[in-house]
């Protein structure tokens, strides 16, 4: 085995409709970016509070990690399918998902 496995990724369509169907969208954003924009009902969770919260995250359904580029989400990703859970990166962030017209919390949020 390599030194740098293959991280789980999703695309932003694919991600909607698995959270649709259960999966659970795993913000790690810092508090001023998640409060610009969000995905609804997405959990909050900065990547620097997540050794802290664990406990938080579900292990009986999958997530999909989410952060403003898609970059400090694959480190989460990783470190997460190391730890047993089922999760995926969403490929390109924030930014990929507002760029594929999908719905974001506030209505008319953006991203920092």
């Amino acid at each position: 085995m390599g030194l740098f496995r293959q991280i789980p990724e999703v695309d932003p369509r694919s991600a909607a409709e698995k959270l649709t169907n259960g999966a659970v969208a795993l913000d790690v954003r810092e508090h001023d970016e998640w409060g610009a924009g969000r995905i609804a009902g997405a959990l909050h969770i900065p990547m620097g509070e997540l050794v802290l919260r664990q406990a938080e995250l579900p292990r009986d359904r999958s997530i999909v990690a989410v952060c403003r580029s898609g970059n400090r989400s694959a480190v989460v990703t990783e470190a997460l399918v190391r730890g047993g859970y089922e999760a995926e990166n969403l490929a390109g962030g924030m930014q990929a998902w507002k760029a594929a017209g999908l719905p974001m919390e506030p209505p008319g949020g953006y991203v920092a």
